[in-house]
């Protein structure tokens, strides 16, 4: 039996202008803000809870780069697994709902959280531990893939056009703020439960405390989807395609194209900042596990600072030239601040100084993406759109630790991730340069958007 239209689809006929229905918004962006906010949180977990706690998941004797490469694999498992969530929900998402698709989604990485924090050891199953972990990473990976898919379009279906770029970063600002947050909680496991060994209390079971937090935060999540959050109105979600995967592909390869370029170098300009910069931290400038967390910290919380600044400035100057300009503002200023403080030597001081100029200029690219992204596709390939090319960019920047391996023997291992940041700057600019305007775009007519393709 047919579920009856809500009364958000039957308030309007579809083609029909659209007046938003206020409150309906202010549920659909804090459900965003809070859906990404969870995201990010699950995203990050192994980056910062589990760095104190490696002798858990691995043998004792292994190389420091073997170790190195096993943490990686367990970040990058989880970022694979996404663009295989962003097809598999980008199509139920555009099919059956917006709504629905994303309680899925969050229930799905609720639960693989949760068993996270229930892992055994290497003591206990050896190296099957590591690889359990980077199995439920992947899993986890294609949950969240699919969260962020639904959720981000949904609410910025309900956004009004002259606000998309502050809804935007608002919802964004959340991945580094999300960052800092379990920066600050695992600031304070260590402090109550210092990690001295193999046999530790934090390495044994306090690293389990912020996956449990995870966990708990998607049931929020999921219950505030379930009882506040509506599905768009008709007129905004489109003509409903059986296969709306093909359809992007055959009729929008140029904006998929385009998105995968600017993308490619978010994603690698993420994962220096994100991955690569408190390892070189800890190994080249010789901070504590304690420093390192409060610097990535500090660099997170002024890259989350920065993000409604960059949303409102790209809704006024345009999306377009906000991401040529940011691009060659991560060129310049985000990898010559790097270089800067592996050279300086300056210790904790020069980390958190310098570590403000990190944050603000490597992952900015972030600020207006949630709005930009949606309004390059047309309503009705919409989420898949979204999911797709958001997420299929992730591939080649997960494994940045095989690229940095090229430069053994080239230049120094502190210094080679400043090369990446280039990299990931030039594509940025590239990417904003190949698509067009789309601010004013009207995200309820699929007729803007092919000409823009």
């Amino acid at each position: 039996m047919s579920t009856p239209p809500s009364s958000a689809e039957t308030a309007v006929p579809a083609g029909a202008p659209h007046t938003p229905d206020l409150a309906k918004v202010r549920a659909a962006v804090r459900g965003g803000t809070l859906a990404y906010f969870v995201d990010q949180f699950d995203i990050y977990l192994p980056i910062v809870v589990l760095a104190p706690a490696t002798a858990y998941f691995q043998a004792a004797n292994l190389s420091a780069s073997t170790t190195a490469l096993l943490a990686s694999l367990v970040f990058a498992s989880t970022l694979i697994g996404r663009p295989l969530g962003a097809v598999i929900f980008g199509h139920f998402a555009d099919t059956v709902g917006r709504k629905r698709t994303t309680l899925v989604a969050v229930g799905g990485f609720g639960v693989t959280t949760l068993l996270t924090a229930c892992m055994p050891g290497h003591e206990q199953i050896g190296m099957w531990s590591v690889g359990l972990l980077i199995a439920l990473r992947f899993v986890d990976g294609i949950f969240l893939g699919g969260e962020y898919t639904t959720a981000v379009p949904l609410a910025m279906e309900w956004s009004p056009k002259h606000k998309r770029g502050l809804y935007a970063s608002v919802i964004t600002s959340t991945s580094p703020a999300a960052y800092a947050v379990i920066a600050a909680l695992t600031l304070l496991m260590l402090e109550l439960l210092p990690a001295t060994g193999l046999h530790s209390a934090y390495v044994q079971w306090g690293w389990r405390v912020p996956f449990a937090v995870g966990g708990l935060l998607a049931v929020v999540l999921f219950r505030y989807y379930l009882k506040q959050v509506h599905e768009p109105p008709v007129q905004l979600t489109g003509e409903k395609h059986k296969l709306p995967l093909v359809r992007l592909l055959v009729k929008y390869p140029r904006a998929l194209g385009q998105v995968f370029v600017l993308m490619t170098g978010t994603w690698l300009a993420t994962n220096v900042e994100a991955a690569v910069t408190p390892a070189q931290l800890k190994a080249h400038l010789m901070l504590s596990s304690k420093e390192v967390t409060l610097t990535m910290l500090v660099i997170n919380a002024s890259a989350a600072i920065s993000y409604p600044l960059f949303g409102l400035l790209s809704q006024r100057i345009g999306r377009r030239p906000f991401y040529i300009g940011y691009g060659l503002a991560v060129v310049v200023v985000g990898s010559g601040a790097y270089t800067l403080l592996m050279v300086s030597h300056g210790g904790f001081g020069a980390a958190l100084g310098f570590g403000v100029v990190i944050g603000v200029f490597t992952v900015g690219t972030f600020g207006p993406i949630a709005a930009y992204l949606t309004e390059r596709f047309p309503a009705s390939i919409r989420s898949t759109g979204y999911g797709v090319g958001y997420s299929l960019a992730l591939i080649a920047p997960a494994f940045y630790q095989f690229y940095l391996q090229r430069f053994d023997g080239v230049l120094p291992a502190h210094l080679a991730p400043a090369v990446l940041l280039v990299v990931a700057g030039a594509l940025i600019s590239l990417g904003g340069f190949l698509g067009p305007e789309t601010k004013d775009v009207d995200m309820a007519d699929d007729r803007t958007i092919p000409a823009l393709s």
